[in-house]
This record gives structure tokens, C-alpha cells and sequence, in this order.
């Protein structure tokens, strides 16, 4: 009798040690992958979960976003300018039985494509457009990946071009561009002040012309300016009734 027991005891703690190691806990963003003998017998939401071990197991998948550094890529833009792009992939799984049972890493495929179509598409485009048109190249980056990923059950949420990096000869050419273009809006803006400048003393003039013993009263006020420096100096004063007969009496 103490023999049997013993057995039934040892039985019974081997039971309580198989059903404690067949309990899992799934997180509130994670679901778990059951395989029973090997086949996909379905997916278990968060909470307290009970597994078989050595018939069944377990395998958790993160269904937040997650985000994926695309390492810089070697690109020839349409135009034949070699260009360094690199992107950031936010994706998201939406079925969790997929992304175990159709690749072996879904993350490092994701990965893999979204470099390839980097390439692919950013490619298509010359440089002007692949600097102008970042967000229109980052949604058709995101549409190719998205078609491939989705018989993985991966969403595929958001692409982002982030650095475009740029030959040194070229930044040169383009720095020396850009400051040909501020020398140019600089000299029309010069020029345009003389124009107005130009403008506002002939409108003056010809208002003072206008206007009985105007130009004399300027005249005065020139001089009043004159007189308070502290230089020496001399003035002729010369009626302006005069300057005119003169210049009629020698046409």
C-alpha cells in the first residue's frame, strides 16, 4: 500500500509539474501560435493560455507597430547620379498564423524587400524629383512592399524616405547654385531700390519745378545743411533768374 501511494503521489506531482509547465501567459499585445504535432491548430488570445508540452507548442507574435531601419542604399537615379537613400518601415502584423507559417523571419523578409524595392523605385526617378517628391516615392515604396508582405500578414502602415545623401562634387555644384541664385535676387532687389529711388527724385523735381521758388527754397535748405559742418568752405550763390538768362544768351 505505501508503495502505491508513493506512486500515485509521484504521479500526481509529475501532473501538477506537466500542467504548471504547459501554463503561458500571452501579453495583451502579443497572440500565440499553436502547433499540435506539428499542425496549425489556431491562434490564443492574451491571458492565461494552457499548452500540451511535447504535443503542443507556442510561439508569440508581436501585433504592435514596429519599426524597420532600411540600411543606405547605393542608387543610380535615373539622371546617372549615384545617390545614398536610406527609409524607415513601420508594419504591423495582422495575422499572426501567417507570419509563422509562410517565412521563416518575417521581420528580416520585410527587411530584405522593402530594401530591394528601395532600390527598384527610387531608382526610376532623376535626382530633382527624388529630392522634390520624397513623400509621393515613400507611399509608392509603400504600396510594392505592402502587395508582398500582405500573404505574410504583414500591414505595412507607413514608409519614410529620411536621408538622400548626395555626391561631394555634386553638393559643391549645388552650393554654388544656390548661391548664383541669392547674388541674383540680391542684385535685382538692389536694382529695384535704385529704379525707386531714381523714380521718388525725379517726381521731387519736378514738383519743386512746378512750384514757384521751390527750387530756391531748396537751394536754402541745402545750404543750411552745408553751414553747420565745421569744415571751411566757400559758396557762390548764383539766382537761379540768372543761371537762365545765361544759358539763353549762349544758345
Amino acid at each position: 500500500m505505501e508503495t502505491l501511494a508513493g506512486v500515485c503521489l509521484t504521479l500526481l506531482i509529475s501532473l501538477v509539474i506537466y500542467f504548471i509547465s504547459g501554463l503561458k501567459v500571452i501579453k495583451q499585445y502579443e497572440r500565440g501560435v499553436v502547433l499540435t504535432l506539428g499542425k496549425f491548430t489556431g491562434v490564443r488570445q492574451p491571458g492565461w493560455r494552457v499548452v500540451f508540452p511535447g504535443f503542443q507548442t507556442l510561439t508569440r507574435v508581436d501585433v504592435r507597430s514596429t519599426p524597420i531601419d532600411v540600411p543606405k542604399q547605393e542608387v543610380i537615379t535615373k539622371d546617372n547620379v549615384t545617390v545614398g537613400v536610406d527609409a524607415i518601415v513601420y508594419f504591423k502584423v495582422i495575422d499572426s498564423g501567417k507570419s509563422i507559417l509562410e517565412t521563416t523571419n518575417y521581420v528580416y523578409a520585410t527587411s530584405q524587400f522593402a530594401q530591394a524595392a528601395l532600390r527598384d523605385v527610387t531608382g526610376n526617378f532623376e535626382l530633382d524629383d527624388l529630392l522634390s517628391k520624397r513623400d509621393e516615392i515613400s507611399e509608392h515604396i509603400r504600396k510594392i512592399v505592402d502587395e508582398q508582405t500582405d500573404k505574410w500578414g504583414i500591414d505595412i502602415e507607413h514608409v519614410k524616405l529620411r536621408n538622400i545623401e548626395l555626391p561631394g562634387d555634386m553638393k559643391r555644384a549645388m552650393a554654388k547654385q544656390a548661391e548664383a541664385e541669392r547674388e541674383r535676387r540680391a542684385a535685382i532687389i538692389v536694382a529695384e531700390g535704385e529704379k525707386a529711388a531714381a523714380s521718388a527724385v525725379a517726381d521731387a523735381a519736378k514738383l519743386l519745378a512746378s512750384v514757384n521758388g521751390g527750387i530756391n527754397i531748396r537751394t536754402l535748405q541745402t545750404l543750411e545743411k552745408i553751414s553747420t559742418e565745421p569744415s571751411q568752405k566757400t559758396i557762390v550763390v548764383v539766382p537761379s533768374d540768372l543761371t537762365g538768362a545765361i544759358a539763353h544768351l549762349t544758345k
